[in-house]
C-alpha cells in the first residue's frame, strides 16, 4: 500500500511558514515572492481539506489543525535535514580512507606515504585491509586499490600498474642450490613456496617459460599472504614467485635476487577505484594526482 504523501514543495514552504512565524521571512528564506508562498500554502490546505492557518491583523497564526500539523512536520524536515547534512559530510572531512592488499600496503603504499603525509599534512590516511573487490555502497572508503580489468560496474579507475610475477630467492638460497647461475632451474626442485591467495602464480609462470616439468613434483610450504612468502624466500627457506613491481626494493638492496630474469605478465593489473557517482573530493582529487607522481618517478631512469 502506497503511502499517503502531500505536495512536497506546498509542505516545505508550510514549513518555512511554520518556523519564521512571517510570510514575508518566509519568502526570503526560499528566495520565492510572497504570493507564491500565500498559493503554496493554499495548494496544501485544498489538498488536506484543512484550514492550516487563520489570517489576523498583524499576520497569521497557526489553527488548531494547522498546529498539530506542524508539530509533526517540523521535527521530520529537521531529521530530514540532519540526515542529508550527514551524508553529504561523510566524504567531506579531511580523512581519506583507503582499502587495498594487506601485501600492496605493506610493500608499496605505506613505505610512500610519508612523501604523501609531508606534502599534505591536513589529510590523514585510514588503510583498511581487504582481499575483496571494494563495493562501495558496503564499504565505508574513499577509494580502493585493486586488481583487476579496470572494468567494474558503477565505479572509475586509474591504471597504475600490470601485474608482472617471475620468481625471486633469497641470495644465499641461490648459492647454496644452483652455484652456476647459469643454470637457475635446480632451485625449482628444491622447495617452492605459495602465498594462499597467488597459487596459482607457480603453475602460470612455469606453463609461459616451459618450466612445468621442473616444478610438478617438487615440494612445496605454503603461507596465508604475499609477504609472508617473500619473507620465507629472504630467509632461505625456498623460492617464491614475487610481484615485480611491490619488491622493487627487496631486490634494489639485495635481500631478494631474481635468478631467472624471467617476468611474466598475468593480464591483471592494479587500478586506484572510486565511486563513478561521487561528488568533487579535494582529498581524492589530491591522492590521485600524488599517485601519478608516484608512478612517473618510477619511470625515471636510475642514475648510474
Amino acid at each position: 500500500m502506497s503511502k499517503k504523501l502531500p505536495p512536497l514543495n506546498p509542505l516545505k514552504v508550510f514549513d518555512a511558514v511554520v518556523r519564521t512565524q512571517n510570510l514575508t521571512k518566509a519568502a526570503q528564506e526560499l528566495r520565492i515572492s510572497q504570493s507564491a508562498v500565500s498559493k503554496q500554502l493554499n495548494v496544501l490546505q485544498t489538498y488536506l481539506g484543512v484550514e492550516l492557518f487563520r489570517r489576523e491583523r498583524h499576520g497569521i497564526s497557526l489553527t488548531h489543525a494547522g498546529q498539530r500539523y506542524a508539530e509533526a512536520v517540523t521535527p521530520a524536515f529537521e531529521r530530514l535535514s540532519q540526515a542529508t547534512e550527514d551524508l553529504m559530510r561523510a566524504g567531506s572531512d579531511n580523512t581519506l580512507r583507503i582499502q587495498t592488499y594487506t601485501t600492496f600496503a605493506a610493500k608499496w603504499l605505506i613505505p610512500r606515504l610519508s612523501d604523501f603525509n609531508s606534502r599534505h599534512p591536513e589529510i590523514t590516511v585510514k588503510i583498511t585491509n581487504s582481499v575483496a573487490n571494494v563495493d562501495f555502497d558496503r564499504d565505508d572508503v574513499d577509494l580502493a586499490i585493486q586488481m583487476g580489468n579496470g572494468a567494474w560496474a558503477r565505479q572509475d579507475s586509474d591504471f597504475l600498474f600490470e601485474d608482472i610475477i617471475e620468481p625471486v630467492c633469497g641470495p644465499e638460497f641461490l648459492r647454496q642450490h644452483a652455484p652456476d647461475a647459469r643454470y637457475p632451474q635446480a632451485l625449482l626442485r628444491v622447495r617452492l613456496l605459495v602465498s594462499h591467495f597467488r597459487r596459482h602464480d607457480w603453475s602460470t609462470w612455469a606453463r609461459l617459460c616451459r618450466y612445468g616439468d621442473e616444478i610438478a613434483q617438487t615440494e612445496q610450504m605454503r603461507f596465508s599472504s604475499s609477504i609472508l612468502t617473500w619473507q620465507a624466500a629472504a630467509d632461505n627457506l625456498g623460492i617464491a614467485i614475487g610481484q615485480t613491481a611491490l619488491l622493487g626494493d627487496d631486490l634494489k638492496k639485495h635481500k631478494l635476487v631474481a635468478p631467472f630474469n624471467l617476468p611474466v605478465k598475468t593480464g591483471l593489473s592494479y587500478y586506484l577505484v572510486r565511486p563513478q557517482l561521487q561528488r568533487h573530493s579535494r582529498k581524492v582529487e589530491i591522492f590521485r594526482s600524488w599517485i601519478a607522481g608516484q608512478l612517473e618517478l618510477l619511470q625515471e631512469p636510475t642514475p648510474s
